[in-house]
């Protein structure tokens, strides 16, 4: 059985990786032009004595998504 302390430290090893996916995420998608306003963690899914970390898209302008679709579209394997 985990104490406490261990599962306060792990709550916050996963709110950390959490943060971490959000930063790769955010960089990635800056290296195609794209950026999501609202991309964060979502906070409530941080609460808790035992959170599970959601990394929360957003909302975006319709250019983003384009944006973000065009993006996506480019990358993805095409049928020859």
């Amino acid at each position: 059985m985990m104490t406490a302390t261990e599962r306060r430290d792990e709550a916050g090893d996963r709110v950390r990786a959490a943060e971490e996916a959000v930063a790769r995420l955010r960089a990635g998608l800056a290296s195609v032009g794209v950026k999501l306003p609202s991309l964060g963690v979502d906070p409530v899914s941080c609460a808790g004595g035992e959170p599970v970390p959601l990394v929360d898209l957003g909302r975006c302008s319709i250019e983003t998504a384009l944006r973000l679709t065009a993006q996506l579209e480019a990358k993805a394997p095409h049928d020859s």
